[in-house]
């Protein structure tokens, strides 16, 4: 039977796993490790590269922590009963040196409440500064083919739920290309594929989808030239990343929420962000072009 205490060890492997590919590829950087404590119970290990060759700062962190929900976590989780709450995850993002290596973030998570009730959420979305539409197209394929192993109607449906959800609305633009996201995965009689250990092989198969998929575009893009003016509007993005992740990101709200440790809840911010007022990219250029394909509903693959 798969308990909460497995999720949480496959959940520290997969943490371990993806550390030393990021190493490996990135060279020089290294991580340092911080361990921490809930106040609930449980706690995490907080792992941040920084200075590398290709990432400024990555963090990939890992957490188990319990506790007792309160009125504004209930709120958020739509949950109408009281119980206490257990939730176990990774996530990642990392912040690349060169404007001209995306931005990525992933999440896998289980969240499993004291009256029984369980389920698993997750995502992978990518953030380019520049917006290569080959490499937008080859990110998107590799979740289409993670996705279509557990059940061909996720792609489309979790393609979707990312758009919605990797939005800013005060800006009217998406944070990135997006990629599949998904929450309350749980099981339903009338559904094949939704046993626990069906959705949670699912969910560690998009965790696994990272290192080949990111690392890929860390060694394809690292090398390209760029000058002052792919460095401000590196910096500029970084902006908006920085709104979405404080303005609207849920998981930044839930750590918050539950008094998580602060620290590894905003190490997900860039080290260096910059605002401008009323920017305005010229006409035709790349950056007009970048901006032009962060929308919703852009089909990627065909």
């Amino acid at each position: 039977m798969l308990t909460k205490e497995n999720i949480a060890e496959k959940f520290k492997i997969l943490q371990d796993n993806i550390c030393q590919a990021i190493e490996n590829t990135d060279g020089k950087g290294k991580f340092i490790e911080d361990l921490w404590e809930h106040h609930g119970g449980g706690g995490g290990r907080t792992r941040l590269i920084q200075k590398g060759n290709v990432l400024e700062k990555g963090g990939v962190n890992f957490s188990a922590v319990q506790g007792e929900t309160s009125e504004a976590l209930m709120k958020q989780l739509k949950l109408t009963e009281k119980a206490d709450y257990f939730a176990t995850g990774v996530s990642i993002v990392m912040h690349p040196n060169s404007p001209m290596v995306p931005i990525i973030h992933m999440n896998v998570r289980y969240f499993e409440m004291s009256n029984g009730i369980w389920w698993f959420g997750g995502g992978i979305d990518l953030t380019p500064h520049y917006v290569v539409e080959d490499d937008a197209r080859w990110f998107h394929q590799q979740l289409k083919e993670v996705c279509d192993r557990s059940n061909p109607e996720y792609y489309s449906k979790f393609k979707t739920w990312a758009d919605n959800y990797f939005f800013i609305p005060h800006r009217n633009e998406t944070r990135g290309i997006g990629g599949i996201f998904f929450d309350y995965l749980k099981n339903d009689p009338n559904q094949a594929g939704t046993t626990k250990e069906e959705l949670f092989n699912f969910t560690y198969a998009v965790g696994n989808t990272f290192v080949p998929t990111y690392t890929h575009l860390m060694q394809k893009n690292k090398d390209l030239p760029f000058g002052e003016t792919e460095k401000k509007w590196q910096m500029l993005r970084r902006g908006r990343y920085v709104e979405f992740n404080l303005v609207w990101d849920r998981g930044t709200k839930f750590g918050l929420e539950t008094n998580g440790r602060t620290e590894s809840i905003l190490m997900s911010l860039p080290p260096i962000a910059h605002w401008e007022y009323d920017f305005r990219p010229e006409t035709d250029s790349n950056e007009a072009k970048t901006l032009g394909l962060l929308q919703k509903g852009i089909n990627w693959i065909d």
